[in-house]
């Protein structure tokens, strides 16, 4: 008997016997059926020329989630809306869109570089009797299973995987909820980040923002560089200028731009160096860490010499301040050393696509070390508004792209100071059908009293 022939013959065999096996099996013991389904299983796979990869949807003893089963969940989504016939539909968690994904038991076709795959979505069920319970419950573990021909096998088990799961967390990523997280007792809390402000919506010259987003995108796909010259992925930005010049937007806009996270750091609330480095490790990559008026969050210049006198007194006498323990478990014990190891030495290395932004009303308090070069990559004036910012907010307040106001104003800002914030309060209608006319008025009396205000500073000065 040639092989073809007995490849012929086994396979006609076994598949008599998958015919018929559902008959005989209930009267087979539990181990002689595990038996013959093994050795069937071994069989037919040592005929078939194609290898399955097995993706569970949980792993290990404690069933944790499998993350790349989520990968591939995300990474099939994106095409089998297109190619699927039987479709589940999910809500996403901030309910404002469906994800839809292959239904249980359904089967689609996929190819890279000229080799032809599927992907099949299964599930297991169970039934499992909960302790002290006396009813039953179903357990469903869903799986995903890979099939392609072996000759493929390097392509498919190397570079298509890669894709897949590379794919698939870049998915995760656009369609996940954004959150903003604030440091409370040593952890992170979270709210849901909404917030409207876009590089188009800030009031700034338009030359400046370009190059701000240009910079900020350069840095999100800059990974290989990073890696190539031995650095953490990581970009450090100092915001500074007078309150109301719009800082906190300039924060907003920088993750609305590249879709991050934003960690709000209070320093005051962070008991010691120890517990910055864990708060700093629980930071996930894409995100944006704030550390908002560093000139104010702690006497960071003159730290580590009044924690080492505190010591130094407490050893000569432990019972010299009664309210001593009660002051220290409130009060923060951050150094500034410890403040720039977190942010720049050998543990910024942990995570990565990160940006950390400082802001200040007073840069010239803060101490060189803080923000020489190098620990900071890009230093941004926020300074008071100009022509071209107003009419950003004039667009945005009144639906105004020009008026004959327009030029008063555009003279006046040359000669008063005024912040965004107090030019887009004059600017905010009064009512609902509010009068622009009225509103640029108003913020032109209020040009010409703060140019008359700084005259009459000036003439006192010189006196």
């Amino acid at each position: 008997m040639t092989p073809p022939e007995l490849y012929a013959f086994l396979a006609s065999t076994i598949g008599s016997l998958m015919l018929f096996w559902p008959f005989f099996r209930p009267y087979l013991p539990y181990s002689l059926q595990s038996f013959i389904q093994s050795y069937c299983q071994r069989w037919v796979g040592s005929l078939s020329p194609y290898v399955h990869v097995t993706f569970h949807e949980f792993i290990g003893e404690r069933l944790m989630r499998n993350e790349a089963h989520s990968a591939i969940q995300n990474y099939l989504s994106s095409s089998s809306s297109m190619h699927a016939k039987r479709l589940r539909a999910e809500m996403t968690k901030n309910k404002q869109s469906l994800i839809l994904s292959m239904d249980d038991y359904e089967e689609i076709t996929d190819e890279f570089e000229g080799a032809k795959l599927w992907w099949y979505s299964g599930k297991s069920i169970s039934n499992k009797q909960q302790p002290f319970s006396l009813y039953p419950f179903t357990d469903e573990k869903r799986h995903y299973k890979l099939t392609f021909h072996k000759q493929h096998r390097d392509l498919i088990i190397g570079p298509y995987l890669d894709h897949v799961l590379k794919e698939g967390k870049e998915i995760e990523i656009r369609k996940r909820q954004r959150k903003m997280y604030m440091n409370h007792d040593g952890m992170w809390s979270s709210v849901v980040f909404e917030h409207p402000t876009t590089f188009e919506t800030l009031a700034m010259e338009p030359e400046k923002k370009q190059e701000i987003m240009e910079d900020l995108i350069s840095f999100s796909k800059a990974e290989e560089l990073y890696a190539r010259i031995g650095k953490a992925w990581k970009r450090g930005y100092l915001l500074y200028g007078p309150p109301g010049t719009g800082k906190s937007s300039m924060i907003a806009a920088m993750a609305n731009l590249l879709n991050y996270d934003i960690y709000e750091l209070e320093l005051t609330g962070v008991k010691d160096n120890t517990e910055l480095r864990r708060l700093l490790m629980d930071v996930s990559n894409k995100s944006v860490m704030v550390i908002e008026d560093i000139d104010c969050s702690l006497n960071l210049t003159n730290r580590r010499k009044t924690i080492r006198e505190e010591e130094e007194e407490e050893m000569k006498d432990p019972k010299q301040n009664p309210l001593k323990d009660e002051r220290d478990s409130k009060s923060s014990r951050v150094t500034l050393s410890g403040l720039l190891n977190s942010i720049d030495g050998l543990w910024s290395a942990y995570g990565g696509e990160r940006i950390i932004v400082f802001t200040t009303n007073h840069v010239e308090k803060l101490d060189p070390a803080l923000i020489r070069d190098g620990r900071m990559d890009k230093y941004i004036e926020m300074s008071y508004c100009g022509f071209e910012g107003f009419k950003v907010l004039a667009n945005r307040y009144l639906k105004l792209e020009s008026h004959h106001l327009f030029s008063r104003v555009g003279e006046l800002l040359q000669e008063a100071q005024m912040t965004p914030a107090k030019v887009a309060g004059h600017l905010m209608p009064k009512t609902i059908s509010g009068d622009a006319e009225i509103c640029l008025e108003s913020l032109i009396k209020a040009l010409e009293l703060v140019k008359e205000t700084a005259g009459l500073k000036a003439e006192k000065e010189a006196k």
